[in-house]
């Protein structure tokens, strides 16, 4: 079966829709946020205890996945699916975020704004037209990434929804670089479109796993309002079952709400739209507003790992809430309180802040498995309730609620 797309319900006073994309995996409510497991894993955390708090889908790093087992292997293997005993729909990125990521440094700061975070070693890759040639950071050895490779990939992969692949320049990149760099990533993306749609009927090393594969493509432009409509535009043109923001979304979050505004108009109302790497609170609640269907982030599990949960706050002024609590905190060492009493996840239902606080102090793995779980199943939570919302007509309350606005 091919990716269907329903929107169920509007809400009045915004852009905010709910909706229901089936797959062959299965459905998936929107506004859904998907775990990420990065190399078949969601770090940490069982298939089985994100499904029972709410995942509906997640998501798999294609480049990370094809250096490591490898995408051959994986097919093998029945599919990234059975590999890795996740029965519902998964969607792999094309892994153009991580190579450009050895160009750019910290390319996740540099899209954000921010300054690199990571010391680019030289040579590692050289981008051209045709391609980008990137050396492994496993064991060095060379790689060449085409539009075509990427989509050779992630059939091998398996995922129900797969991406095109894109070139994801810099936030200090200015206006001359940004709309060469969207010429390229045009072109590729139709490349990709022509080999996912050649291959349908096999013609590949291996046989595919899933056949009834759905392509996005993805929008860029920067912070350029006129390259952000040009892209949309473009590729509303084309066959793609759904359309992706990607690329440098501005220097705070403002900048990346205006990106939004700037792109959900020139984008087709009927097809799904995801953002890319987007996962705070306000994020998701914000962007719902301006359309957006999709979301993924690494952050619930990044933060788990660091000893930070996820907590509703409603004691600071809406402009300084930040959803975060340091669970190493000394305040917390006999808190008889669960995380967040609003989550119902198996942290919360079991567990005390003082036990929690606890494990982390001990350097006790349970901590950061317990605090992981809670921060996806928060996330989790919070988007079934934005579901609700719309479609019972009160997203508008949902919104003051959480951001006072």
């Amino acid at each position: 079966m091919t990716l269907t797309f329903d929107i169920e319900a509007r809400d009045s006073r915004s852009r905010a829709r709910a909706g229901r994309i089936t797959t062959a995996h299965g459905v998936i409510e929107t506004p859904v946020f998907m775990p990420v497991g990065t190399r078949g894993s969601i770090k940490s955390l069982t298939p089985d205890e994100v499904r029972d708090h709410g995942a509906q889908i997640i998501l798999g790093n294609t480049y990370h996945l094809y250096l490591q087992p490898g995408h051959e292997l994986i097919a093998h293997m029945g599919g990234l699916h059975r590999f890795m005993g996740w029965e519902g729909p998964i969607l792999t990125d094309s892994g153009g975020f991580q190579v450009f990521s050895l160009v750019y440094g910290g390319i996740a700061d540099e899209i954000k704004g921010r300054r690199p975070t990571q010391q680019v070693q030289p040579g590692m890759v050289r981008v051209t037209d045709d391609a980008v040639m990137f050396k492994s950071y496993i064991d060095g050895s060379t790689h060449v990434f085409t539009p075509e490779r990427s989509i050779e990939i992630q059939k091998g992969i398996g995922a129900d929804i797969i991406l095109c692949f894109d070139e994801l320049p810099p936030f200090h990149a200015g206006y001359d670089y940004t709309a060469r760099s969207l010429e390229r990533t045009h072109a590729w993306e139709r490349r990709c479109l022509i080999f996912h749609q050649e291959t349908r009927a096999g013609g590949l090393p291996f046989v595919p796993p899933n056949p009834d594969q759905a392509l996005f493509g993805i929008v860029h432009g920067g912070v350029f309002p006129d390259l952000r409509r040009a892209s949309a535009e473009y590729l509303r043109e084309l066959p793609f079952d759904g359309l992706c923001i990607g690329g440098s979304l501005g220097g705070d979050k403002q900048q990346m709400y205006d990106v939004v505004d700037m792109t959900v108009p020139h984008m087709p109302d009927h097809l799904p739209r995801h953002l890319l790497g987007i996962g705070d609170v306000d994020d998701l609640i914000e962007c719902v507003a301006r359309g957006i269907d999709m979301f993924d982030c690494v952050s619930p599990t990044r933060l788990g790992r660091h000893g930070t949960a996820l907590v509703r706050d409603r004691t600071t002024p809406p402009a300084e809430r930040h959803w975060r609590l340091n669970v190493t905190n000394a305040a917390l060492r006999d808190d008889p309180e669960p995380l967040d009493a609003w989550c119902d996840c198996y942290a919360c239902r079991r567990y005390s802040r003082a036990y929690i606080h606890h494990l982390f102090r001990a350097q006790e793995l349970l901590g950061i498995r317990l605090v992981s779980l809670h921060n996806v199943a928060f996330l989790l939570k919070l988007m079934h309730d934005i579901r609700q919302s719309i479609r019972e007509g009160r997203f508008a309350q949902l919104r003051a609620e959480w951001l006072g606005v």
